[in-house]
């Protein structure tokens, strides 16, 4: 999980400096950071079929068009392999960067020059300004509020994979805070989203951000106070925040693995070729998240297993020892074929798990069916009694003068 190589385009080689924190915090975890010009003709994602980085910085908003091989296809294609990325856009982003966020669930506002203005929830400053510099504190975990200067955006409905995670106030609304407002604003209250997440069915992830100065060593070492608020805070939630953020998108938090998928009959330890209907089966999983530096046990209550041919014929929730092993036991159905153990598990800023494995389940064969079947026994006895009463009736019938 270290030593991952991450490119970096920017607009300027100055934004290196000016983002420095930043990126030191990204370097300081073990990855190795490729910094390149967005129209640098020499750029590429892949070489010969393989993919040269494990993830893709994008902090160049105005890029109108990428350099060498990189375009709105390849950063896609990037993305469906399984790569991370990460899109800062602000104030007159480009419309190649408004294509990228709209292809991953998120439209920016359509007016170039609008930015999110706030008459309530702003950062107190020496001049009064346009209420664009906001302070928001409606994330989780965070000792200050994080300023915010940009653009805002709103989450397709019908993409259910992308999420807010620091969104604007009530009172918000996105506008051009240099000219009068002719028409109601279209994007306005908490609809409006400064800052959203995305993680594909491929457990990709993508942060996307409507404002480059959020990550800037000047909003990282601002100081920070919420209009109506008494209390100044020394150091903005920023890089609080961005870091804890840029341990997700790269899978440093939030990150499982399934290991030792094992089942077999109760009392064995031996994986069976085949299972008998009504067999008495064990089954077992070890499941693991990525703490940043090793692997710790996963401890949940809500990971099932599907004892599945079609639909499931069986659904278990998995016990588990807290130290990463889950387990269950259940009897095989009574119907043969061809049946598979499933765990499909998916929780909100964890990487799903898909796990299955195929098993044939055969019916009795001649032999092993019970000589004399309990629930036949009044059959039986009706039998007997039968011809009991016939040779009964038959002497009775011979012998009687």
């Amino acid at each position: 999980m270290s030593n991952r190589r991450v490119l970096v385009l920017l607009d300027d080689l100055a934004l290196k400096s000016s983002h420095s924190v930043y990126f030191k915090s990204l370097q300081s975890r073990g990855f190795e950071l490729d910094f390149k010009l967005a129209d640098d003709p020499k750029i590429g994602l892949q070489r010969y079929g393989q993919y040269l980085y494990d993830g893709l910085i994008l902090f160049c908003p105005t890029t109108e068009r990428f350099g060498g091989s990189i375009d709105l296809a390849a950063i896609l294609d990037f993305v469906d392999s399984g790569h991370d990325l990460i899109i800062a856009a602000d104030t007159n982003a480009s419309d190649l960067i408004r294509e990228i966020a709209t292809e991953c669930g998120v439209d920016f506002d359509e007016d170039p020059a609008a930015m999110v203005i706030d008459h309530t929830s702003y950062a107190v400053s020496e001049t009064e300004g346009d209420h664009t510099l906001i302070a928001s504190d409606n994330f989780i975990e965070s000792n200050a509020p994080a300023l915010f200067q940009g653009i805002g955006h709103s989450l397709n409905p019908a993409n259910t994979l992308v999420s807010k995670v620091l969104s604007a106030s009530p009172s918000a609304y996105s506008a051009n805070p240099k000219s009068k407002l002719s028409n109601p604003p279209s994007l306005t209250g908490s609809a409006i989203s400064l800052v959203s997440i995305l993680q594909a069915r491929n457990n990709a992830r993508i942060l996307i951000s409507g404002s480059l100065s959020m990550f800037s060593n000047r909003f990282f070492r601002s100081e920070v106070q919420k209009a109506g608020s008494p209390t100044k805070h020394e150091k903005s939630g920023n890089e609080q925040f961005l870091t804890e953020l840029s341990k997700w998108v790269f899978h440093e938090r939030g990150h499982l693995k399934a290991i030792n998928v094992q089942h077999h009959k109760a009392g064995e330890a031996g994986e069976p070729a085949m299972y008998r209907i009504n067999d008495d089966l064990e089954y077992s999983v070890e499941v693991y998240e990525w703490s940043g530096r090793s692997w710790e046990p996963y401890v949940a209550d809500d990971v099932q297993v599907q004892f599945y041919m079609m639909s499931p014929y069986v659904l278990k929730t998995l016990s588990t020892d807290k130290k990463g092993l889950y387990f269950t036991a259940f009897k095989v159905p009574d119907v043969y074929g061809v049946f598979q153990f499933k765990v499909e598990y998916q929780r909100l800023g964890y990487t799903s798990l898909s796990l299955s494995k195929q098993i044939p389940v055969r019916p009795y064969r001649h032999n092993e069916y019970e000589r004399f079947i309990p629930t036949a026994y009044p059959y039986y006895a009706a039998s007997f009694s039968m011809m009991a009463g016939f040779f009964i009736f038959a002497a009775v019938h011979l012998y009687n003068k």
